[in-house]
């Protein structure tokens, strides 16, 4: 071998080849297969521009949409067991939860922060379906009774924003008991007049559709979540029936009664602000309920203002 096949040759070969991308340059909608660069899912908050689908996104990820500026400060968790049974399967709970705390840089499926959305302070409590799928357990159930008193006790209105796939397994009988803890968490609010606004992202079904987050003043839902109990195909074989193609979606709940609005993620945040300003009797806002509208005017018309003046003028 000499020099130029053993040096120029590689350094050309090098020269030529194409550069590797990394994989999530670009992501592609379950609904559709439309390929979206991720900067441009990431400017739209995770909704596929073309279909409308929406993406799940992290926890903390919501907390910036939902915060002015992205400024929130954590609501610090209540320290609890880490594995109280000492579940094992095929890897012991204690390792899992290590595993889940590295990917995920969460202590546990929910965190709760506080801040400013549109000017209105507030508390809000987010799921992350990426810690154990957003499963209830100790760890949860602690951290949304903790939030809940903290709204209470400070007269503070409260979003909680549910994706999960429902009581953690491997904590047993202590999973479910969260269950009527954070139904108390929330007469505790409602007693202090606080209001309790719940947003359904996909999916929340399980224990926590069966407690908390169907107890809200107002329910909301993002388009195409799915919400439910039990699942579907265990629905179908318990009463062996087949069930229409959209049971269990946020359109087909709000169409029957079980959700207030279908909301878009875009407009979340000037929806939940202003169905706040309406619980607590504060000024009209200039986004409501997702849709633009003209604060009302302090001044009469110049035509009417006159017509006190030309009647006097007649009398």
């Amino acid at each position: 071998m000499n020099w130029i096949t053993s040096y120029v040759r590689p350094k050309i070969s090098n020269l030529l080849q194409r550069k590797q991308m990394p994989d999530n340059l670009w992501v592609k909608c379950p609904q559709t297969g439309e390929m979206v660069f991720h900067k441009d899912l990431e400017a739209n908050m995770g909704v596929i521009p073309g279909s409308g689908y929406h993406m799940r996104i992290t926890a903390k990820e919501r907390l910036g949409y939902f915060f002015d500026n992205g400024d929130y400060s954590l609501i610090e968790p209540p320290r609890v067991a880490a594995d109280p049974l000492k579940f094992r399967d095929k890897t012991r709970y204690a390792d899992k939860l290590k595993e889940h705390r590295r990917s995920t840089e969460m202590d546990d499926s929910v965190i709760a922060a506080r801040g400013k959305s549109e000017e209105i302070e507030m508390i809000a409590v987010v799921h992350d379906m990426r810690f154990i799928g957003g499963s209830l357990g100790m760890a949860a159930g602690e951290m949304i009774v903790e939030a809940m008193e903290t709204a209470a006790r400070e007269k503070l209105p409260l979003v909680l924003f549910a994706a999960s796939g429902g009581a953690r397994m491997q904590e047993g009988i202590l999973s479910l008991m969260q269950m009527p803890r954070t139904t108390v968490g929330v007469e505790l609010m409602k007693e202090a007049g606080c209001p309790y606004i719940v947003v359904l992202t996909n999916p929340t079904t399980g224990g926590v559709s069966a407690s908390y987050a169907m107890l809200g003043d107002v329910h909301i839902a993002e388009p195409g979540a799915v919400i439910g109990f039990a699942g579907r195909r265990v629905i179908e074989q318990t009463i062996r029936e087949k069930l229409p193609d959209d049971f269990q979606t946020a359109e087909y709940l709000e169409e029957h009664g079980m959700v207030d609005m279908v909301v878009p993620r875009q407009k979340l945040k000037s929806t939940i602000t202003g169905l706040v300003s309406l619980l607590t009797k504060q000024p009209p806002r200039r986004i409501l309920l997702g849709y633009e509208s003209e604060p009302e005017s302090q001044t009469l018309p110049s035509s009417a203002a006159d017509e006190p003046a030309q009647s006097a003028a007649a009398e």
